[in-house]
């Protein structure tokens, strides 16, 4: 089948375009709005953007009267969120985090999550709650937003990128030196209500493996800024990408 979005049906019974593009991380965000109100929800659309510096984005939709989402409202007011990774333990408490309630209403209370403070990011001289229990979680500050224009009767769509400034990582989920997707079991979303859980994983590497391509693939900034500063030599060859030197 074959179908243009938004100008022809696709004739199924449900529309197929997230069922396609799966299974996505959950940006579980935490803000603290600049009255000092916590708030926590998860986006479905959320993933990180690169490694050295670390940048992470996740979009989320306005109303149809231009309203945006108090995650976002906060996050452009105060310059700072949360990021919680979801896991299979903490299903339940997403899911409740996305009900749709007023603003001054707090999330974590609201789904019976107990906070931990953030340690660099502040909202004056106030941390930013964390959910205690998730295993992973980052701190970062507001680069910018991006908005996509959405078909009417949909709002506005509102792309935010953050820089990742601190990254808690619970040394339980820990085996031998890597984060173990075994014990985290992250869960993401698929198309429809649907949601998956990953506890497994497979290795695989690109053929040739120079030292370049797998410090990329392994997100290694120690490798990148040792390139930067010639710390670490790579040959010529292994410093092109598609022909072109890095």
């Amino acid at each position: 089948m074959f179908y243009q979005p938004g100008k022809e049906d696709h004739g199924l019974p449900h529309d197929p375009f997230k069922a396609c593009v799966l299974p996505r991380p959950i940006g579980w965000i935490s803000t603290l709005s600049p009255t000092g109100t916590p708030n926590l929800a998860p986006y479905s659309q959320f993933n990180n953007l690169t490694f050295d510096p670390p940048y992470v984005m996740f979009s989320a939709n306005q109303t149809p009267t231009a309203t945006q989402k108090d995650t976002v409202v906060n996050v452009e007011a105060t310059g700072v969120f949360c990021w919680n990774l979801a896991t299979w333990d903490l299903r339940k408490e997403v899911n409740i985090t996305a009900e749709q309630v007023a603003p001054g209403v707090d999330e974590f209370a609201h789904a019976g999550l107990q906070k931990v403070d953030s340690t660099i990011v502040r909202v004056g001289s106030s941390p930013v709650p964390m959910v205690r229990r998730s295993p992973v979680r980052f701190e970062c500050e507001h680069y910018t937003t991006l908005r996509l224009p959405g078909n009417p009767p949909m709002g506005a769509v509102d792309v935010v990128i953050g820089k990742v400034v601190g990254i808690h990582i619970d040394e339980a989920v820990l085996t031998d030196g890597k984060i173990d997707v075994r014990k985290t079991q992250p869960i993401a979303r698929c198309g429809y209500y649907e949601y998956a859980v990953v506890r497994e994983t497979f290795e695989m590497r690109v053929p040739g493996e120079s030292k370049a391509m797998l410090a990329g693939l392994e997100g290694s900034a120690k490798f990148n800024r040792g390139m930067g500063s010639g710390e670490v030599e790579v040959e010529k060859e292994e410093a092109k990408v598609d022909g072109r030197e890095t």
